[in-house]
């Protein structure tokens, strides 16, 4: 069912918050943003991390262009100056704000020159070197310093931060505690939005569907069925030349038999 409404800008996020908690996917293709904002998710992201990725917000924009997006930025970007340069091609494109995993330094050069940012707490996959694949925030100590991380990220001016892979009750409290908008992938319902990727929504990947997601389709099956599916055209076409059974004569272009020969018949006059 179509869903029209109007685009969101940070002002009604703001007042949304803790009213409802609001649908969030990231969208890997024009075809899955298209797909998002006609059953009306109510936010959505994709990446801008590189020249494909870059090229391909336009077309995600264009296919949703009442819905609120935010282009994730490259990790590692090394200064706060390419971290603004980054962020306002993004916005230029049409992105409704940016994410940025790096340090409150990077986001608020950014937040100073107005652009709504989302950061990050808990889990961060790019530096899962100092923590291994696990929850955040199950200790103490660990629930100390993601509350004194919420703060940094506040007190830098960004708008948002996704909150990943911590403890329900423990997310819930945070968002309690802090106008951002927390944006829960794997830390329960008591966040401000929940958040997954269109790769679990799908079930579009080989490896095992995360405890925090949830899987509506088995696209890994049909990417395969229809992999199989080519190989058997591929296998009938090749069968059909060596045979010749294509070309059939539907498959050919006439020529009146009475103009082929005079073409013939003046070759030999020149």
């Amino acid at each position: 069912m179509l869903r029209p409404r109007k685009k969101y800008t940070v002002y009604d996020l703001r007042q949304l918050k803790g009213k409802r908690c609001l649908t969030h996917v990231h969208v890997k293709s024009p075809e899955e943003a298209a797909a998002a904002a006609a059953v009306g998710v109510d936010l959505m992201s994709c990446s801008f991390d590189s020249p494909e990725a870059q090229a391909r917000l336009p077309k995600i924009v264009e296919s949703a262009p009442d819905s609120f997006i935010s282009a994730a930025t490259p990790h590692g970007m090394a200064t706060p100056e390419e971290a603004i340069r980054v962020a306002f091609e993004a916005l230029e494109i049409g992105a409704s704000s940016v994410y940025c995993s790096s340090s409150p330094r990077i986001i608020e050069a950014m937040a100073d020159e107005g652009i709504p940012v989302v950061g990050h707490l808990g889990m961060v996959p790019r530096h899962v070197t100092w923590t291994n694949y696990r929850a955040i925030g199950k200790t103490l100590d660990e629930a100390k310093d993601l509350y004194r991380r919420m703060k940094k990220l506040e007190d830098a001016g960004a708008y948002a931060a996704e909150i990943e892979v911590v403890p329900h009750q423990l997310a819930s409290y945070l968002c309690s505690q802090t106008s951002m908008i927390l944006m829960s992938l794997g830390s329960g319902s008591g966040c401000d939005t929940q958040f997954l990727f269109s790769n679990d929504i799908l079930g579009d990947y080989d490896e095992r569907l995360p405890r925090h997601a949830k899987a509506y389709r088995d696209f890994r099956a049909e990417h395969e069925r229809l992999q199989k599916e080519r190989i058997a055209a591929f296998g009938e076409y090749v069968a059909d030349v060596e045979t010749g059974h294509f070309p059939e004569s539907s498959n050919l272009i006439e020529m009146e038999d009475e103009v082929m020969q005079v073409f013939i018949g003046s070759l030999d006059k020149e």
